[in-house]
């Protein structure tokens, strides 16, 4: 298995509030894992990045060669392009690792694209912040 295409996605009610990432792992247009958990209280941006981390450490896993990004999330995409600067500490910590991770890919790419598109990550971040809340 050489190549790998990620659909990412966080979720977080209130902003910083209960949190989840969702991560679809698919390999040749078919979903091979899903990946839903809950993160605790946070930011939309720091859920955003966990389930990036989640889906790379996948990829390393796997030990695929290529990866492919999707996401959603323009702040994040943005980030990763160095398009915006980081002015946060926390999230810094969390680009910083996702650079380090990335460093163990032969290519990896990062794609933006639309809620619609999607659907997949966004309901499983959705579906375990859900979930923690029943635990309560």
């Amino acid at each position: 298995m050489k190549e790998l295409e990620i659909y990412i996605d966080g979720a977080s009610k209130g902003n910083p509030g209960p949190s989840g990432i969702g991560v679809v792992i698919c390999r040749d247009g078919q979903t091979i894992k899903n990946i839903a958990s809950f993160i605790g209280n946070t930011t939309n941006n720091i859920a955003e990045y966990t389930a990036l981390i989640y889906g790379l450490q996948e990829g390393l896993i796997l030990k695929v060669e290529r990866i492919k990004i999707n996401t959603d999330s323009q702040l994040l995409y943005r980030q990763l392009k160095r398009i915006y600067k980081i002015k946060n500490p926390n999230i810094l910590g969390l680009y910083n690792q996702v650079q380090h991770l990335i460093s163990a890919f032969n290519e990896v790419s990062i794609n933006h694209i639309s809620r619609e598109e999607n659907r997949g990550a966004d309901k499983l971040a959705n579906q375990a912040v859900k979930q923690a809340a029943k635990k309560k």
